[in-house]
């Protein structure tokens, strides 16, 4: 079959991908048949997204803004609190708690509302999730005990483990193909931006008496302005699709790809993908019935009928193999980049930075912040021409490097708490390049971090095929919570116990295997439809495969 080559914005010319993978052949399908259906969907005339599909991007990303601040802030907060709750200072399983609970509330809250997401919307997860967000921070500025801070932080965590990854998904799935990745990346960059934006307010109010409580009840203000513009906003077009509203989604979509030359075919074509899609599902899933938003029938049926629904589509997930290898990559992903030890940064940086000696911890942590947000940036720029796989595979021995020369500055470094901290104490400057060096070698980490890990693993949505995308994609966010937890309980236990060198290095060590991982199957999938990428996963991990086009 004939490749068509379109101009990508930087003038590189790309291959429209028109291959079976792309679109799995039907019984009767002819190849005339099959390249007329291609050419309605043809992308390629898209020069640059339209302001309707950013303006729901920015909309949406607001959740990524959230996320990242009730991340960010909790570094600064943990330094900040001194005595306020309990009339004590906070012991380090205090703050390993009202750290990590919000993880595991998050870890809880992912797979429920990736049900829920199938069930009632992507958009009024995202209304809830704001809701939820805006009890929660007004719950931690009021609280006067830890256990009521760790209340206020598990409300925030099932916010977070909603948002995490509903945003993600709707915004890939009112993408165009050509533009998915780096969309997807705005909503990286919120989270980001949220951490930056956490530091600066923890850094201003770190000197206050009570400031803490000002750092956390601030969150509550994104998502009060999230929660009027969700108002404005349409559900996406592939789920209006699934739920039987077809004139809506045309709407939606052609809003989406706008009035150009030959935009209305492009529009029909996406329709006829995401409707061919759904039924060879329904036929993989043994005719498996949908339901309709707004049948009368449907509503009547009740509790029990969605959680026959569930229960299906638990089934399609792990009794199709390309599903099953999907969830596979997706939930690999999402646990290395916690696993890796990120987090660990952000909820604790403040703390790393106060006992290597630094006078301005909280304003140190700030570098950390901004070089995530910078180099997010920078993966917002090339997702799509490198390609996710690849983005991947260059940027993961930065990390490694960044570790290892993190455990060996911390060698030299003496601790607060340590037999030869007296020794410092007579001699404070003898090792004030140590500090500095563990400052640049986490920077490099982060920059690492940034351009691959910290934002690949959220284009899990363009994984799955729509019946399960959003079950799949809660799931897989459900390992990212879970593996998050682990490190925000773990870090400073592990801290005394096999020290900072022994800490860094185990991260490095987990490096080193999801570069491994990755590298054995994990395919690319950048450029290809939504309803394309499942394909690649049909009759193996679809690697070499992938390969071959991206060269091609």
């Amino acid at each position: 079959m004939a490749h068509r080559a379109s101009l990508s914005r930087d003038g590189a010319s790309e291959p429209l991908i028109s291959h079976s993978l792309d679109r799995p052949e039907t019984p009767g399908s002819t190849i005339e048949d099959e390249t007329q259906e291609i050419d309605e969907a043809d992308e390629s005339k898209l020069v640059r997204p339209g302001l309707f599909i950013w303006v729901l991007t920015l909309c949406a990303g607001i959740s990524g803004l959230l996320f990242g601040y009730d991340t960010g802030v909790i570094s600064s907060t943990l330094v900040s609190i001194n005595t306020d709750l309990n009339s004590r200072l906070l012991t380090t399983w205090d703050k390993s708690l009202i750290t990590s609970c919000t993880s595991l509330f998050a870890l809880f809250a992912s797979p429920l509302t990736g049900v829920l997401a199938d069930s009632i919307g992507r958009k009024r997860v995202i209304l809830a999730a704001d809701a939820l967000f805006i009890v929660g921070a007004l719950w931690q500025a009021l609280t006067s005990s830890v256990w009521g801070m760790v209340g206020g932080r598990s409300v925030v965590g099932i916010a977070v483990g909603s948002a995490s990854f509903v945003v993600p998904l709707y915004i890939g799935e009112v993408s165009p193909s050509p533009f998915r990745g780096r969309l997807v990346t705005v909503s990286s960059l919120f989270i980001t931006g949220g951490q930056v934006v956490a530091y600066i307010i923890g850094w201003l109010f770190s000197e206050r008496a009570g400031g803490w409580r000002w750092m956390v009840g601030l969150g509550a203000l994104p998502a009060a302005l999230q929660l009027g513009l969700l108002v404005l906003m349409p559900e996406t077009p592939r789920w209006l699709v699934k739920a039987g509203l077809k004139e809506r989604a045309r709407r939606v979509l052609k809003k989406v790809y706008g009035e150009g030359d030959g935009m209305d075919s492009v529009v029909e074509g996406v329709l006829k993908r995401v409707e061919r899609e759904i039924m060879e599902e329904e036929v993989q899933g043994g005719g498996v019935e949908r339901e309709v938003e707004g049948s009368r029938d449907a509503s009547k049926a009740g509790w029990r009928k969605k959680l026959d629904r569930v229960g299906d589509g638990f089934s399609l997930l792990v009794d199709i193999g390309a599903n099953r290898r999907a969830l596979i990559i997706a939930c690999m992903l999402q646990g290395f980049q916690q696993l890796c030890g990120f987090n660990s940064l952000m909820y604790f940086s403040a703390t790393i930075f106060s006992l290597v000696g630094f006078r301005s911890p909280t304003l140190t942590s700030l570098s950390i912040a901004i070089t995530n947000f910078i180099f997010t940036l920078v993966a917002f720029h090339y997702i799509d021409r490198i390609g996710r796989r690849r983005i991947l595979l260059y940027s993961i021995p930065i990390m490694v490097l960044g570790l290892v020369l993190c455990s060996i500055a911390f060698n030299f470094i003496t601790l607060p708490g340590s037999r030869a901290s007296e020794v410092q104490a007579a001699a404070p400057n003898q090792n004030l390049a140590w500090p500095l060096i563990i400052l640049l070698s986490m920077i490099l980490y982060v920059s690492g971090y940034a351009i691959g890990l910290g934002n690949v693993p959220w284009q899990q949505g363009e994984l799955f095929p729509l019946s399960v995308r959003s079950l799949g994609s809660g799931i897989a966010t459900a390992t990212n919570w879970g593996s998050n937890f682990i490190i925000g309980i773990s870090f400073l236990p592990m801290m005394e116990l096999i020290t900072p060198v022994g800490t860094f290095a185990a991260y490095a060590g987990v490096c080193l295997l999801s570069w491994w991982t990755i590298w054995k199957i994990y395919p690319e999938t950048a450029g290809l439809s939504l309803e394309g990428v499942n394909g690649l996963l049909k009759d193996g991990w679809g690697v070499q495969e992938s390969i071959r086009r991206r060269e091609h």
